[in-house]
């Protein structure tokens, strides 16, 4: 019923765009070029957050002449969950008159939870506790043959600035990064107990000199992205690329010294030229801590991308760990012969991620997941899409979700 209600929405939302006599259609035209809002109700599940509810607006507008100015796009959300989670977000990705700049931006506040598993991917990830841990000769700490509930808020704040080279798709800039993990409650680290009970974020974090109760990750980063998506919320060709180099440092705030790289690509492959909505997407990303040490929560993990759309299936940070690789296809399709207001997707995605506590490598294990999605374009002249997916993975994982913009 909850879903339900929140497609009678949108689609009033959506028709209302559309309907009326031509004088209120030109008016609405006009009004189209500069800004399209649309106030997502949210009613929906997921692994990580339980039921959610709130608002979830989204709105794409145009900072220059629409023939020669990429669509900017932003999403927010206001959510409580019946995890007692409050989740607090602004995403942007804004570019300038001419795509001469560009501006992507991720801020977060959390007051939050979400399970660990140990780091690595494969049956092997967790053995350090699955099978106790020797912290004394002979004396081993108690088993944990479950999900290590981690509570804790977190503040993100991050923004890069790009400028495009020359004529072509290439860009190139500087970003700062700042990510503060605090009040951290271990809710299975028991270390008075006769056999102590000792979690993979309390082996981590000891054993790299970080506080188990907090910490923070600040530093700038170099940036080169390369864009040729003819819509960057619903592309139908081009392609995307882009990594980032970040470098964290004391000086500015950072518990430890460390660097980072995360790299990623996108490409879209049409499959009749007639309907550019039939097509194959593919997504990939690797990211690995390439020096120093960084806190457990701040390791590469599935989930933890700006828009959060990795690992569907999947809880947030399931798969963690000092290198990891994703890789996503989907198949999309129109739904109607010669419309497009409703289409589908089935994809498939696969996660690999290390432990070099523990001697696992990247590709040492894939752990994969599937699912199918129904599309509704609520606003076909920036192919605004409504997305509802249900994904399946190993280990039980499910999820349902919903949200505005394809996933990638």
């Amino acid at each position: 019923m909850a879903v339900l209600l929140t497609f009678m929405f949108i689609l009033n939302v959506g028709n209302a765009q559309h309907d009326g006599s031509k004088g209120v259609n030109d008016a609405k035209d006009k009004k189209e070029k500069n800004v399209a809002f649309i106030p997502l109700p949210i009613l929906a599940s997921n692994p990580t957050n339980g039921f959610m509810y709130g608002v979830a607006p989204g709105a794409t507008w145009f900072m220059g002449d629409p023939a020669k100015t990429t669509i900017s796009s932003g999403l927010g959300s206001v959510i409580y969950t019946t995890n007692k989670q409050l989740i607090l977000t602004a995403k942007t990705n804004v570019f300038t008159e001419g795509d001469t700049w560009n501006f992507i931006g991720d801020w977060r506040y959390f007051i939050t939870s979400q399970p660990s598993f140990g780091l690595g991917t494969g049956p092997n990830s967790n053995k350090i506790v699955d099978g106790g841990f020797e912290y004394q000769d002979d004396m081993l700490s108690a088993p944990i043959k479950e999900a290590q509930m981690l509570e804790f808020n977190y503040v993100r704040f991050h923004e890069t600035a790009m400028k495009r080279y020359k004529d072509t798709r290439l860009f190139l800039g500087v970003g700062y990064h700042l990510d503060i993990h605090s009040n951290i409650e271990d809710n299975l680290l028991d270390l008075e107990a006769e056999i102590p009970v000792l979690t993979s974020h309390y082996l981590y974090n000891t054993a790299h000199g970080f506080s188990t109760t907090g910490y923070a990750l600040s530093g700038v980063s170099l940036n080169v992205l390369y864009d040729s998506r003819d819509n960057t919320t619903n592309p139908y060709s081009g392609r995307y690329a882009y990594v980032n180099f970040r470098m964290n440092s004391e000086f500015m705030g950072s518990d430890q010294r460390s660097t980072m790289l995360w790299a990623e690509f996108r490409d879209y492959i049409s499959l009749n030229k007639n309907r550019p909505r039939h097509m194959v997407a593919f997504w990939t990303y690797a990211s690995s801590v390439t020096s120093g040490n960084v806190p457990y929560l701040d390791l590469p993990a599935v989930g933890w991308d700006q828009f959060g759309k990795s690992g569907r299936a999947y809880t947030k940070g399931r798969f963690i760990g000092e290198d990891i690789w994703y890789g996503e296809v989907e198949y999309r399709f129109p739904l109607q012969k010669n419309k497009d207001t409703f289409g589908a997707v089935a994809f498939v995605n696969a996660t690999t991620a290390s432990n070099r506590m523990n001697n696992i490598h990247l590709f040492d294990h894939l752990d994969v997941a599937g699912g199918v999605g129904l599309r509704i374009m609520i606003n076909k002249k920036r192919r605004t899409n409504l997305t509802l997916d249900y994904a399946w993975g190993k280990y039980g994982a499910k999820g349902f979700y919903l949200g505005i913009n394809e996933t990638f």
